[in-house]
């Protein structure tokens, strides 16, 4: 069962637990509080002062035929978009070889996709427009490779004719990015009131996905070395805490929560 030992260890702070106590107050009757709840305390402590950096969870390759295979640039990220100055920004490297997130790519888009696909362009995040132009499989058919052209009016992410560009994604340099361990933590059951339904023993609703830790991780180069206990968020993927097994040559990081409430969604599929 969860401990404060644990929840300090996945990244919960001190600030966010006394602000979920603060929401609830003080119940006489026993009552049921939503998961939801606390996971909302967490991110209203979390996002005035997490800085924004780019991971990607599970790498697609994503080859830039048109660009220069030797140019190297970089682009100025500030760590919060809505405050720059607040806390400054980072350089961030861009070659003719980067990794965006797997899922970020559709071959047969569904509708209401608006990440890439064939025929698509989408922007990369404060650099270029990218269009996809093809791609590569593996034996069993599997993407394992995207080809793209890129707007070199675009730099920034906005073109110059003013076309709408409706798709933004993340994503980290392949020559410039290391390597890290992601550990995506979930709920613990896979159902909101558990051990409360007659005949079924509590230990069959615990949430089999509750940890999962992807392959082949990728960060921007600024976090290597980064010191634990640090709290960042990875755009577009959740709030996550730098864990003490990190290394010098190998940055470790725990999810704390995701930016968005899925388990809502989640939950009313499968009813």
């Amino acid at each position: 069962m969860p401990t404060l030992a644990g929840m300090r260890r996945r990244g919960y702070t001190p600030e966010s637990i006394r602000l979920f106590a603060e929401r609830i107050g003080i119940s006489k009757a026993e009552t049921w509080i939503p998961f939801s709840v606390f996971e909302e305390a967490v991110r209203d402590d979390l996002n005035p002062r997490a800085p924004r950096v780019m991971g990607v969870l599970r790498p697609l390759r994503l080859v830039i035929e048109n660009y220069p295979e030797d140019q190297v640039e970089e682009f100025e990220a500030p760590f919060f978009p809505d405050d720059p100055p607040r806390m400054g920004s980072r350089k961030v490297p861009f070659s003719r070889v980067v990794y965006i997130e797997s899922e970020d790519f559709c071959e047969v888009p569904p509708p209401k996709f608006f990440r890439l696909a064939p025929g698509r362009e989408v922007r990369l995040r404060r650099a270029y427009i990218v269009k996809c132009v093809g791609v590569v499989k593996d034996e069993s058919g599997q993407v394992v490779e995207v080809r793209c052209t890129y707007d070199p009016d675009s730099r920034g992410g906005d073109p110059k004719d003013g076309r709408k560009i409706k798709g933004t994604l993340h994503w980290v340099s392949a020559q410039h990015s290391v390597p890290a361990e992601v550990r995506l933590y979930d709920r613990l059951f896979a159902v909101d009131r558990p051990g409360t339904t007659e005949g079924v023993d509590f230990l069959d609703e615990l949430n089999p996905n509750s940890l999962v830790a992807p392959e082949d991780s990728r960060v921007e180069p600024g976090l290597l070395g980064v010191e634990p206990g640090r709290f960042l968020q990875f755009e577009r993927q959740g709030y996550f805490s730098v864990d003490p097994d990190s290394t010098a040559s190998r940055p470790v990081f725990n999810r704390i929560v995701t930016l968005k409430d899925t388990w809502a969604k989640i939950m009313q599929k499968a009813r």
